[in-house]
């Protein structure tokens, strides 16, 4: 691959990977019923709306999610997928139906790993705010509602050490053997998929 090629699949990354992040975590904020009051959430809504307002008037909720952050959050990885596969000095046929089912297969893994980075992330910036911030931050309401569900049922097993609380990093150690044992080998499997049958 060319030094253009190199930095053009990194901004083709960066860019959509950011934006699909965007997404993703406006979805999961909503999911958690995550106060939007907060500066961040705003953010989310100001950065992403001019996309996601005109999309919900064609994909209607289902089950009270928002089905529409979620699918453009797929298809922008998607996209991501296809420009930076076609950088690759290897020849793919997405007319293949073969080939096209593991570039949107290949895109729903990436979809499950951005959503594990996530969670990573909030519970490294929730970790982090308790030490600097301990009386409270407004962004530690909003980390809560996304890492809670994940904490509480390993609190409840892992007794705190001389007053500290090793769940985030027991939860810390499960994401990564997940990234490490189940989506590492998913996107592996999907990525021959499509250069074997392509």
């Amino acid at each position: 691959m060319s030094h253009m090629a190199q930095a053009l699949r990194f901004l083709i990354e960066n860019i959509a990977g950011f934006f699909a992040l965007a997404l993703l975590l406006r979805f999961y904020l909503q999911v958690v019923k995550a106060p939007f009051q907060h500066p961040l959430p705003q953010f989310l809504l100001a950065f992403t709306n001019w996309i996601v307002l005109p999309t919900r008037r064609i994909v209607k909720a289902i089950g009270g999610y928002d089905t529409a952050t979620l699918l453009l959050a797929w298809l922008t990885l998607l996209l991501k997928n296809f420009l930076v596969i076609n950088l690759f000095p290897i020849s793919i046929s997405f007319v293949m139906p073969v080939a096209l089912m593991g570039l949107m297969l290949l895109s729903v893994v990436h979809v499950l790993q951005l959503s594990v980075y996530l969670l990573m992330g909030a519970v490294i910036v929730q970790a982090i705010l308790s030490w600097v911030s301990p009386y409270g931050n407004p962004l530690t309401p909003i980390l809560g509602r996304i890492t809670d569900p994940f904490l509480r049922p390993l609190q409840k097993r892992i007794p705190p050490i001389g007053g500290v609380d090793l769940s985030p990093l027991v939860l810390l150690l499960i994401l990564q053997v997940i990234l490490m044992l189940a989506i590492s080998p998913l996107e592996s499997t999907m990525f021959a998929l499509m250069v074997n049958q392509g």
